[in-house]
């Protein structure tokens, strides 16, 4: 049995569309229902039921995907337990990360990966919508959260800290806050996620407070804020891998860095995740290896 036609029978399952899985696999629609009916033929048994809106397993082809499901893992395990004793991981890693942090975070690693791990082919996806691993076919992705729940395995990148930082020049023409309770009488820079956009929490010790924030400028984007800041047009809250060269430079200034800060929780992170499987790739394990060394 053709393994690559059988996997393609996986992604038809979890699409419920021949032009979805031609999408992913960048082929002609026809040519995704020509495997399935081929699969077909060759078992003699009927594994869809088709509408001219959905598509839906039969009995049978339920029962057939579960069985099959665990032999091609373990056909994948086989392989990836063979490539163990080469001189070098090798194969196609799919990474996915926020805009800006793979642009401020990893894009600066990516020379060193490739002399690390030359055999790795890096297909790096930046985009700040959630990306669904199992139907993207995504081998590795680095969410900025508190620890994510779900079916997806996760780990620990890093730890992050959040600041609420502005430009010298919004500093000279609005002077600074004692406390930060006085933001709540300032125009702030806000992020447009909605756990962002209404309340910053600061922590001095064991005290905590919340501060409601507001401000005519909403944005989508981290750079973005970023670059909004820099041009003193507010306070903004970002991630310490975003300001620590602008405090250093002195393009930014944390206005309370005897606090903690944060939008959602103060045990924020950025954590690596990967699809629910037995086993994880020799390549996809390079490449977390490599990350968690060189970013922990």
């Amino acid at each position: 049995m053709d393994t690559v036609a059988l996997r393609t029978l996986q992604l038809v399952v979890r699409h419920q569309s021949f032009a979805a899985v031609a999408r992913v696999l960048d082929v002609d629609p026809s040519s995704v229902s020509r495997t399935v009916a081929g699969l077909e033929a060759q078992l003699g048994l009927r594994l869809f039921q088709r509408s001219t809106r959905q598509l839906t397993l039969t009995e049978a082809g339920a029962l057939y995907l579960d069985r099959i499901g665990p032999l091609l893992d373990d056909l994948d395990l086989a392989r990836d337990a063979a490539a163990e004793i080469s001189a070098q991981p090798s194969g196609h890693v799919r990474l996915t990360a926020s805009v800006a942090f793979g642009q401020e975070v990893l894009v600066p690693q990516l020379a060193a990966l490739r002399r690390a791990l030359p055999e790795i082919v890096l297909e790096l996806t930046l985009s700040d919508q959630t990306v669904d691993l199992v139907a993207g076919q995504i081998d590795l992705a680095i969410r900025l959260a508190p620890a994510p729940k779900g079916d997806l395995i996760s780990a620990r990148l890093m730890s992050t800290r959040y600041r609420v930082v502005a430009a010298p020049s919004y500093l000279q023409a609005h002077g600074a806050t004692a406390a930060p309770e006085g933001l709540a009488d300032r125009p702030c820079l806000r992020m447009t996620l909605p756990e962002y956009r209404t309340e910053w929490r600061f922590r001095q010790g064991s005290a905590e407070t919340v501060v409601g924030v507001d401000g005519p400028l909403l944005i989508s984007n981290a750079l973005a804020l970023r670059a909004a800041a820099r041009e003193g047009l507010g306070p903004a809250l970002l991630a310490d891998w975003m300001t620590d060269g602008d405090l250093e430079r002195g393009t930014l200034v944390d206005l309370f860095p005897e606090h903690e800060v944060t939008a959602t929780t103060f045990d924020t992170g950025a954590w690596l995740l990967y699809p629910s499987r037995a086993y994880l790739p020799t390549k996809v394990r390079a490449v977390i290896d490599f990350l968690r060394a060189r970013l922990r």
